[in-house]
């Protein structure tokens, strides 16, 4: 039987099909195919682009200088808790805090608190628009607002250099990191359909089909080939933000960061606003050159409004019956929460220890970068040469996360280590570059292989929103631990530690890549003959076969089910 996918010229051709209990209606889908276009092909111009891009978005101005600066003015605000209020300023031998929603908290229990409701925010927005992405060409508009308004946020923290501003603060920080997250899930969603278009993975494609290969090892080849992009975006990312650093060295020399705490606090903002101008000219390319690939139309019945909300809750039903997809879910929600709070933590802990210095928090930073890129090519590097699954990679990576918060939890009984003096940030900065920043490169390729490939973007904006849910909770539970600890600031790490033991088995269930497989329930996937056609690789059956293996249950063809698959 001839399973190869007709051509369909009329969305209206698509007809609903009704496999067991599960109706599967055909949405109104744009078929101007991507991958069988020669004009999508990713040309080398649109791939450097797309490294520079995140040159600029290397999270300085929202990720480091920004929550820095704002630290640094609670500080300076701020009182000794020990005299009566506002009597005494904070001292490096004395605890630090201010009034915040409602009562007396530790500056970093407000940092942590703030963090935390930042996210909570971006997991609101992404519900909304996170989907957008898969529809029409607004993904590239939406990552250039979130750019844009980052970049204006980093200008506005010009205006705020006196403590007495650290509630505009809060503003431009919470501003600052939902901008940062919300162009940086939206430029990451690109990735897979980059990779998907390189000419050499289209020609592995093409082999494929033409049975020159098998699909296991065209699969293979493609997964080293989104590995090949994830981590080169890495590498580009540090050397450039290397020289960014560097210069910045100059800047906080021209203003004499080290004469004054003024000067320091006012080194802090000229820092961010050159970080946000360095993000602008390093987006313009990428605005210009990328290619506005065609998605989807917007099913009969929804808005922009509602299509978020709509498929986001699909997204999430069919990924519950995934067993691996759902798998993984879990296990990024919880490790993203464990990583993401225990980097802020120390973050805290890191601008208390050099005394909020700019100098000392670049030249900290420009190790840990190098380290950095350093890491993330060697990890790519030992992948390629002993092609190993990403999977593996991930799991090892992981396992290094633990240290960090096993040191962290020494520090709850002792002054000798726990992130308490200089030499352990510096330590901790060389060892974070080298063992732990691969997740951000492996966490991203490994949501590609678990998600079906035509609502890659909607599978993306789940697991991002999955991730700031995480990502608000442990903020929150951190800050509520360090008041009732009595401004304990390393008693988050016994929560952190204990969360990382619990759930990090759920990542050794068998790996599956299901980037080429369509679910009958999710009614936005038309047919498994559209993922077939899109990667100009199989025929129906044979994606098909794969998919029942694992107990998927699959649709092929316009209209009828593939013979023998449920």
């Amino acid at each position: 039987m001839d399973t190869t996918p007709p051509d369909v010229k009329d969305p209206k051709d698509v007809k609903i099909v009704e496999a067991g209990a599960v109706n599967v209606e055909a949405d109104a889908v744009s078929l101007d195919d991507t991958t069988l276009n020669d004009r999508w092909t990713t040309n080398r111009r649109e791939l450097w682009c797309f490294y520079l891009y995140y040159i600029g978005n290397n999270g300085l101005s929202g990720f480091n200088f920004g929550p820095s600066q704002f630290q640094n003015l609670l500080y300076l605000a701020g009182y000794d808790p020990a005299q009566p209020p506002f009597s005494a300023p904070c001292g490096s031998d004395t605890g630090c805090v201010l009034p915040y929603l409602g009562r007396v908290r530790d500056i970093n229990s407000i940092v942590l608190t703030t963090n935390g409701i930042s996210f909570a925010i971006q997991a609101v927005l992404l519900l909304i628009i996170g989907a957008w992405a898969d529809y029409g060409r607004w993904r590239p508009n939406i990552t250039i607002a979130f750019t844009l308004v980052a970049v204006g946020v980093s200008f506005a923290w010009l205006g705020v250099e006196d403590p007495s501003r650290w509630r505009a603060g809060v503003a431009l920080y919470i501003l600052g990191l939902i901008t940062y997250q919300g162009a940086l899930t939206f430029w990451t969603a690109a990735f897979p359909a980059l990779a998907r278009n390189l000419p050499e993975v289209r020609q592995s494609a093409s082999d494929a089909s033409a049975g020159l290969k098998t699909i296991e090892e065209h699969e293979s080849y493609e997964s080293l080939a989104r590995n090949r992009v994830s981590n080169i975006s890495f590498a580009v990312c540090s050397a450039g933000e290397i020289i960014v650093l560097a210069i910045m060295v100059g800047i906080i020399k021209g203003l004499h960061a080290d004469a004054s705490t003024e000067n320091n606090t006012k080194a802090f903002s000229v820092l961010i606003a050159f970080s946000g101008a360095v993000w602008l000219v390093c987006a313009l390319p990428w605005f210009i050159f990328e290619k506005r690939r065609p998605g989807l139309a917007l099913p009969p019945g929804t808005s922009l409004i509602t299509v978020g909300l709509k498929q986001t809750y699909v997204a999430l039903r069919e990924c519950m019956r995934l067993k691996q997809t759902f798998l993984y879910l879990i296990f990024y929600f919880l490790m993203g929460d464990v990583l993401n709070t225990t980097v802020t933590v120390i973050g805290t802990l890191q601008n208390t220890v050099v005394s909020y210095s700019t100098l000392q928090l670049t030249l900290l930073l420009l190790v840990g970068i190098v380290a950095q890129g350093v890491g993330i090519y060697a990890f790519w590097l030992v992948q390629k040469r002993f092609q190993i699954r990403t999977k593996s990679m991930l799991m090892f990576n992981v396992f290094w996360i633990l240290i960090l918060t096993i040191w962290g939890l020494i520090g709850v009984h002792t002054d000798k280590f726990g992130f308490k003096h200089v030499w352990e940030i510096w330590l901790y900065q060389v060892f974070y570059g080298l063992m732990v920043c691969p997740w951000y490169a492996y966490s991203q390729t490994m949501i590609s292989e678990v998600s079906p490939l035509p609502q890659m973007f909607l599978f993306f904006a789940l697991f991002s929103v999955v991730g700031k849910t995480s990502a608000f909770i442990g903020p929150f539970v951190s800050s509520a631990i360090i008041t009732a600890s009595g401004n304990n600031d390393n008693m988050p790490f016994a929560f952190l530690f204990g969360l990382y033991v619990t759930h990090s088995p759920s990542l050794l269930y068998p790996p599956l890549l299901l980037s080429h497989c369509s679910l009958i329930p999710m009614r936005i996937l038309t047919s498994l003959s559209l993922a077939c056609s899109a990667m100009r690789l199989l025929t129906c059956h044979v994606c098909a076969q794969g998919c029942v293996q694992h107990d998927i249950p699959v649709l092929c063809g316009y209209g009828e089910e593939q013979e023998g698959v449920r």
